[in-house]
């Protein structure tokens, strides 16, 4: 769980933004944009091939 804490005399768009960019290192943007609509298992397995595929492309090294 992400919790924010006022830092002195800091407004409530500057603790947002450091709560956006909390969720944003978590990940949990990216994961809620992901399940925001159905993806049927045979896409899901593509995109698990297909980022499986980029990671083994990858050169070594540089």
């Amino acid at each position: 769980m992400i919790k924010v804490k006022a830092r002195g005399n800091e407004s409530l768009e500057q603790m947002l933004r450091r709560f956006k960019k909390m969720c944003e290192k978590e990940g949990l943007t990216k994961e809620i944009k992901r399940t925001a609509y159905y993806e049927k298992p045979s896409e899901r397995r593509r995109r698990r091939i297909r980022k499986s595929v980029k990671r083994v492309d990858r050169p070594m090294g540089r």
